[in-house]
């Protein structure tokens, strides 16, 4: 393949449904154990010491990426990390938050000074260690929704909203404040350094929300709009990252907190073509081919898929290339290495 100029302008312009002449890639995450192995070097040690090693530690992570033939940097440090007592959301701990008692006594001031404790010099070291032609795609991860989910528990909030209506919405108001505190700093600090915003906040599941679609709009939405238009004042698209069958909050998502882009497919759920031919004429729509076919189809079967999701998404809107949702550590480095040379050679790399 020939020398990869990166233009991060690329992928800005199909978060703002623009399609442009060449088709950008996009990963939510990769896991740093697939960069290790495609580079050949270890670096992910680095991360943990101090700013010059997590400097050397983007060297190394923004080289993957360009190498790679993405304009952009995927980043973002989530807000779970920095909630005391959080765990619920995949750590399976017991909630920090069961009742009002518990919400009172939450230490609410500490998870905006712990978030720039841990994480200032990250994104610090991302900008020192930045190639020219590219920006980061990300910033504070976790949405409102998992958020609260990770210091209550999913089970719990579902008892909650029933026992305690009041606290309920209250915890929804509560972390969406803190949220949006932080996201202040962070626009201020590190917009220089990113060309798109987003958060990830895992909305559904296969068949419908995980809380009432009524719940997502009197609750989780007001929180939303009001980091997005923070976003927006700082002349940035804001990327929406959401598992699940989400339909009946789209229209929401669009209309009322203003997402420009949203990523994330699953075919048990829709095909991706089906996404951009709901939303195409609206929104941006980063995606195309379900993990788990990148998992499981050889080359040939993965350029037949490719190209048919291209060809169908071709002319309908701002358009970017990725997974369904990550490349953690289970894909085959051999298959991610597929997904990413098949575009590649569209592309006429």
């Amino acid at each position: 393949m020939k020398d990869f100029q990166p233009d991060y302008t690329n992928i800005v312009k199909s978060a703002q449904n623009i399609e442009v002449s060449r088709l950008p890639l996009y990963e939510h995450n990769i896991s740093v154990g697939q960069m290790e192995k495609i580079l050949n070097k270890k670096f992910a040690y680095l991360f943990n010491g101090d700013l010059a090693d997590k400097t050397e530690f983007f060297r190394n992570y923004c080289e993957f990426f360009k190498r790679m033939g993405y304009d952009i940097v995927s980043f973002e440090k989530c807000i779970g990390g920095a909630m005391p007592g959080s765990g619920c959301l995949g750590g399976h701990k017991d909630p920090a938050i069961n009742d009002r008692d518990d919400f009172n006594k939450y230490p609410w001031d500490e998870v905006f000074e712990n978030y720039y404790k841990y994480y200032s010099d990250s994104f610090t070291a991302l900008r020192n260690a930045m190639p020219e032609g590219m920006k980061a795609i990300g910033g504070v991860g976790n949405g409102v929704f998992e958020c609260v989910q990770d210091i209550v528990g999913y089970m719990n909030l579902c008892y909650i909203s029933c026992d305690d209506p009041e606290l309920y919405e209250d915890l929804f108001k509560k972390v969406g404040e803190v949220s949006y505190k932080i996201w202040e700093r962070f626009m201020k600090e590190f917009s220089d350094v990113y060309c798109v915003l987003r958060f990830g906040d895992d909305l559904g599941f296969k068949s419908t929300t995980l809380i009432s679609a009524d719940d997502i709009r009197r609750l989780v939405i007001p929180q939303y709009k009001k980091i997005i238009e923070l976003v927006h004042s700082y002349n940035k698209p804001f990327l929406l990252h959401s598992c699940g069958a989400i339909f009946d909050v789209m229209d929401d998502l669009i209309n009322v907190a203003k997402i420009d882009a949203k990523h994330s497919n699953e075919d048990q759920i829709a095909l991706f073509p089906e996404w951009v031919e709901r939303y195409g004429d609206r929104i941006g729509n980063f995606g195309g081919i379900d993990t788990d076919a990148v998992c499981r189809l050889d080359r040939a079967q993965l350029k037949e898929y490719i190209h048919d999701v291209i060809g169908k998404c071709k002319g309908h809107g701002g358009f970017a290339f990725s997974s369904g949702n990550s490349i953690p550590d289970y894909v085959p480095t051999e298959n991610y290495i597929n997904m990413v040379e098949i575009v590649r050679e569209y592309r006429g790399e």
